[in-house]
């Protein structure tokens, strides 16, 4: 099985491009992110306090999340329930950033991870693949852009899907998380070593997917 590992910061298309280059591969997409924000949505549904690692951690008893992948598109559930639109909230988004830096929350979806790869040729997005889940990765990229863009794109999706923000608060939550995500105690967002970094700040989406090919197939 080939497995390849593409890390980065919230924004930087990390999602959609990895999707599109799995179509391309014929292999499967897995969204690791999805899971961490289903977690998070799980404990804000349930009024647990986010700051309070125990609390987090006792909330993860009994708790199922899983991934059915459906006319090649990965669905993320909650139980038996579909929660792959709830998900994609920035309230949902910083929750995610919140329980992933708690080491219970890590190890609960380590091994699920992992399992998906031993079993698919897959290409795993998140923010510690590379690095920490999946470490022997046969290619590891690290997909980047600046912050105004990735503010701008996150901004642009929501806003058609009908969601109320501004750019402002789209940028201030991304920034947020982006400090988040570094400074966590336990696997902070960094590339790996060996991996390539491609900035995407200047590139289209389609331009952006055939970059990543190429390193793929270079690899």
């Amino acid at each position: 099985m080939t497995a390849i590992a593409i890390d980065g910061p919230t924004g930087a298309g990390k999602s959609t491009i990895a999707r599109r280059a799995a179509e391309r591969l014929g292999f499967i997409y897995v969204d690791t992110g999805a899971l961490y924000r289903t977690i998070g949505l799980s404990m804000l549904r349930r009024g647990i306090d986010l700051s309070d690692a125990a609390a987090v951690a006792a909330g993860l008893d009994g708790l199922k999340v899983s991934l059915r992948f459906q006319d090649g598109e990965q669905r993320v559930l909650l139980g038996d329930e579909d929660v792959s639109g709830e998900i994609r909230t920035a309230e949902v988004s910083m929750a995610a950033s919140k329980v992933s830096a708690v080491p219970a929350v890590r190890e609960f979806l380590f091994q699920l991870q992992r399992d998906m790869a031993k079993s698919n040729n897959v290409i795993m997005d998140g923010r510690d693949i590379g690095t920490v889940v999946l470490p022997n990765a046969d290619v590891k990229i690290f997909l980047t852009a600046s912050p105004e863009i990735r503010a701008r794109r996150r901004f642009e999706e929501m806003i058609a899907k009908g969601m109320q923000t501004t750019y402002e608060e789209v940028l201030s939550d991304l920034e947020q998380r982006d400090y988040n995500d570094t400074h966590r105690a336990i696997a902070p967002l960094k590339p790996a070593p060996e991996a390539v970094t491609i900035d995407t700040s200047g590139d289209t989406f389609d331009q952006a997917v055939e970059r990543v090919l190429a390193v793929i197939r270079g690899s």
